[in-house]
């Protein structure tokens, strides 16, 4: 059986019927939302997932950061005061 990574849980049932219950039950935590048990998907409010993908974005910026600076071959030298 997977892993329930959410404080709270709902059927694909419940979330048809009435999703902004759960929305605001749930009070900004992601939900999982179950079929037959298992989780299937994770509902989150926009502000989390905005935050998530900010977070990516940064990792993904760091990574980018680390690649090039392996490689100071092609660095360019400047003065800080010419910027």
């Amino acid at each position: 059986m997977r892993q329930v990574l959410a404080d709270y849980s709902a059927s694909i049932s419940e979330l048809k019927k009435n999703p902004t219950s759960l929305l605001n039950e749930a009070d900004g935590s992601a939900i999982a939302i179950l079929n037959h048990n298992k989780p299937t998907a994770y509902l989150v409010p926009a502000e989390t997932y905005e935050w998530l993908m900010d977070v990516l974005d940064d990792y993904q910026l760091g990574q980018i950061i680390d690649s090039r600076r392996g490689d100071l071959s092609n660095a360019i030298e400047i003065d800080i005061n010419d910027l």
